[in-house]
C-alpha cells in the first residue's frame, strides 16, 4: 500500500480521515517533520491544494489534505476559509478551547437571526499533490440548520451546531461511522480517492504542476 502523507496537525481531522481512507493508501502524519505555512487562498480549493504541494515539498512523498470550513447562509458565506480563527484572537488555549471560542462567538452573531434563515453547510475541498507535479482538488458540501445552543459531544469544531437536513441531530450527536457517510470531508475525499489512486499507480507524467479544476460539490 502507497504512503501518502497527510497535511494536518489537526487530530480531529486525522481519525476521521483514516477512517475514510481506510484500505486505499496507508496514511502518515506530518509528525513535526515540518511546520504548516499560514493559510493565505482566496477559497477552501486554494488552501487545501497549497497545504498538500506543501507537504509534498518537505517530505517527497505523495500528499492529501484538505481545506473545510463552515458557509453561513445570514453571513454571506462566512465564516468560510476563516473558520478555524474565527474568534480571532480571542481563540487561545487548546484545540478546544479554540472551538469553543469560535462557536461562541458565532452562535452571538446568530442570536437575532430566525430558525427560518439559520442555514448553512459544511465545505470541504480535498486535494492531492504528488512529487511529479501532479494535483487535483475536488469538493464536498453538506446542508443544515444552525441550532441556537451547541449539542453532542462527538466530532470537532462547528459540529455540536449543525443539524444535517433530513435528520434530527448534530453532527456531533451522530456515531463516527454515521458521520463519515454524509459528512462534507467524506464526500469530497470519497471523490478524491478515484482520483489519486489512478495518479499513484501511473508513471505517466503530464505537464509539470497541471491540476485539475475543482469539481462541483458532491451534496
Amino acid at each position: 500500500m502507497t504512503e501518502v502523507v497527510l497535511a494536518t496537525t489537526n487530530r480531529g481531522k486525522v481519525a476521521e480521515l483514516q477512517r475514510i481512507l481506510a484500505g486505499t493508501v496507508e496514511l502518515v502524519g506530518i509528525d513535526g517533520a515540518y511546520e504548516p505555512g499560514p493559510e493565505t487562498g482566496a477559497s477552501f480549493a486554494d488552501n487545501a491544494l497549497a497545504k498538500a504541494r506543501e507537504a509534498v515539498r518537505h517530505t517527497g512523498l505523495p500528499a492529501v489534505a484538505d481545506d473545510s470550513g463552515l458557509a453561513v447562509d445570514a453571513l454571506s458565506g462566512m465564516p468560510g476559509i476563516l473558520s478555524a480563527r474565527w474568534a480571532g484572537r480571542h481563540a487561545v488555549g487548546s484545540p478546544a478551547d479554540r472551538d469553543r471560542a469560535n462557536l461562541e462567538l458565532l452562535l452571538d452573531q446568530l442570536a437575532d437571526v430566525p430558525d427560518e434563515r439559520r442555514g448553512a453547510a459544511f465545505v470541504c475541498a480535498a486535494a492531492y499533490a504528488l512529487p511529479d507535479g501532479r494535483s487535483a482538488v475536488v469538493l464536498g458540501e453538506l446542508r443544515g440548520t444552525l441550532l441556537r445552543q451547541p449539542q453532542g459531544t462527538g466530532g470537532f469544531g462547528y459540529d455540536p451546531v449543525l443539524v444535517p437536513a433530513g435528520l434530527t441531530v448534530t453532527t456531533a450527536e451522530l456515531a463516527p461511522a454515521d458521520k463519515d457517510a454524509i459528512s462534507h470531508r467524506g464526500k469530497a475525499f470519497r471523490q478524491l480517492a478515484p482520483l489519486l489512486l489512478p495518479a499513484l499507480a501511473s508513471p505517466a507524467v503530464p505537464a509539470t504542476g497541471s491540476t485539475a479544476p475543482p469539481r462541483r460539490p458532491s451534496r
